[in-house]
């Protein structure tokens, strides 16, 4: 049994019963977001080792949490069977334990917490209610982050706060997009002559090691358009290959990633961007100029005119407060950095001042 199953069923046969009996005028939203394999569906067996078993978070208002949440969290504590299917209840081997703040409280001896909405934003994102999203907040945002509060699942809309963050936070504004797109396309733009370069002067290892940084380039692309939050390297590839786009692009990357010549490698790479740029009118993106496939300068190495792609994807851009900005990407174009990701208010701090250089000319 997958564990997102597994947990709205403790939901449906165990904690629902008792807040009806125990807690009967409760309006509340019960789901599960957050930390686990489960929410993206990629948990097998091996899984079931840590972060794994029958949990579900409540999302309450605030005067109901004040009044309450302490008494649902260790009332809950006293009536908890010891296991569910088969499965412990609790925070078995767990890195993550439960949360235990002014409008967020769990318990390590069972899964069940409670948030409020304001919670869920102060602890999964480090914003305020009141924080405005204007486009630089917006690139401060892991996506893997974003990615944990908008999958998994609801399973009771009884406040309707979990849908309004989901709906709020399950895409990026497009000028965002907007942004974030030529800026992936800067990157390619920076590095695809290298596959070649390296080639040409016999290294090999380096040629294969910018190939690999440019396929994922190129996935990244692919998320982008289809307005889907990649997750963490763990599971990028897995959720890649249930992109539509990884139809075509899947065969190019992984024949890119096995040539075994630079030859070979580049001319894959470059079939790969043709295809990954022929995906933007569809997506809603389009250009008003040309992709095309030549020579680098009049250097033996085959590239796409990425940089015309990404400066006419920057040009399109209309929100006041990314037009102009310098065209270096969001956080997570930036870093892959475990401490960053994970840390919200250390990434918009970072990104903060990245940006106080101020517009480009």
């Amino acid at each position: 049994m997958k564990g997102i199953e597994l947990s709205h069923l403790f939901y449906r046969n165990v904690v629902r019963p008792w807040l009806n009996k125990t807690f009967p005028d409760l309006r509340h939203d019960a789901g599960l977001f957050g930390y686990g394999s489960e929410l993206l569906g990629f948990d097998d067996d091996m899984s079931r080792d840590h972060n794994w078993g029958p949990r579900v978070q409540l999302v309450i208002g605030k005067a109901d949490f004040e009044a309450s949440a302490p008494a649902i969290v260790n009332g809950f504590d006293t009536v908890k069977p010891q296991s569910f299917l088969g499965e412990p209840i609790g925070y078995r081997s767990r890195p993550h334990p439960p949360i235990v703040a002014d409008d967020a409280l769990g318990h390590p001896n069972h899964g069940l917490e409670v948030f409020t909405a304001d919670g869920i934003l102060r602890t999964r994102l480090a914003l305020a209610a009141h924080t405005p999203l204007d486009g630089p907040t917006w690139l401060s945002l892991s996506e893997q982050r974003l990615l944990e509060l908008t999958a998994g699942e609801i399973f009771h809309h009884g406040l309707g706060e979990l849908a309004r963050l989901r709906d709020t936070f399950g895409h990026c504004p497009r000028d965002v997009v907007l942004y974030k797109l030529a800026a992936q396309w800067r990157r390619i733009a920076d590095e695809q002559a290298f596959v070649g370069r390296a080639g040409h002067v016999g290294d090999d290892l380096g040629s294969r090691i910018i190939a690999a940084r440019l396929v994922r380039d190129v996935m990244q692309l692919c998320f982008l358009l289809e307005g889907r939050y990649p997750p963490y390297a763990k599971w990028f590839g897995s959720a890649f290959a249930r992109l539509v786009g990884a139809r075509t692009l899947s065969p190019l990357l992984a024949a890119a990633l096995a040539a075994d010549t630079w030859e070979r490698r580049q001319a894959h790479l470059a079939e790969a961007c043709l295809a990954v740029a022929e995906m933007h009118a569809p997506a809603g993106f389009s250009f008003s100029v040309t992709p095309r496939i030549g020579p680098y300068f009049g250097r033996p190495f085959q590239t796409i005119n990425a940089e015309e792609i990404s400066a006419d994807l920057a040009a399109a851009i209309t929100d006041p407060s990314l037009r102009g900005l310098p065209v270096i990407g969001s956080i997570d174009q930036i870093t892959d950095a475990t401490p960053l990701i994970v840390a919200p208010e250390r990434a918009r701090r970072a990104m903060a001042a990245l940006y106080s250089g101020g517009k480009d000319d």
